[in-house]
């Protein structure tokens, strides 16, 4: 299934502080997280972020906290046990998730989203582990869940749809 600006929500899951500099590969994935983000800004996306105990954490990366239309403090590594899903517009069914750690807070709000009957979609260049075998066997499971797996890239065109979309041009120059 094809994502829909107009179906979609983007879910920042925990992109906090403390947590980061523990994460493989930590900027790429940072980068990724804010550049989709940029670009669900441009196409009128709703952005939702979530930090796991930002007491101990830390809050979520300036960037992104910025982008965010609501933050969600949350001490289950699911997200829907902490009240995520009332701040999920209702008419939107399409749940993209980016984030840490991706065998954790991500994999487990990913699974109970799609319990929900939501439709979820994991931008796998843009979500971290600590440990690489982590982040491979978490993006194994979710697929085996139903999760889609895309790229930040893929995500981008699908929403966009055409060369002819007003917000084209812009979007592009965030994907290059």
């Amino acid at each position: 299934m094809l994502a829909s600006p107009d179906q979609s929500v983007l879910l920042i899951i925990d992109m906090q502080s403390k947590l980061m500099p523990a994460i493989e590969d930590h900027a790429h994935v940072l980068s990724q997280c804010i550049r989709l983000a940029k670009i669900a800004q441009q196409l009128g996306i709703p952005i939702i972020g979530t930090e796991e105990n930002p007491t101990g954490l830390g809050e979520n990366h300036p960037q992104l906290k910025a982008l965010c239309q609501t933050t969600v403090t949350k001490f289950h590594f699911d997200g829907c046990s902490d009240g995520l899903i009332s701040h999920i517009p209702t008419d939107r069914k399409q749940l993209v998730l980016v984030g840490c750690e991706a065998h954790v807070c991500l994999m487990q709000t990913a699974l109970g989203l799609l319990e929900q009957g939501f439709a979820v979609s994991i931008a796998v260049d843009a979500i971290g582990s600590r440990q690489s075998l982590d982040k491979t066997i978490a993006t194994m499971r979710l697929k085996e869940s139903g999760a889609t797996l895309k790229t930040v890239e893929m995500l981008a065109f699908e929403w966009l749809k055409t060369c002819k979309h007003p917000n084209f041009k812009n979007t592009l120059a965030l994907i290059k």
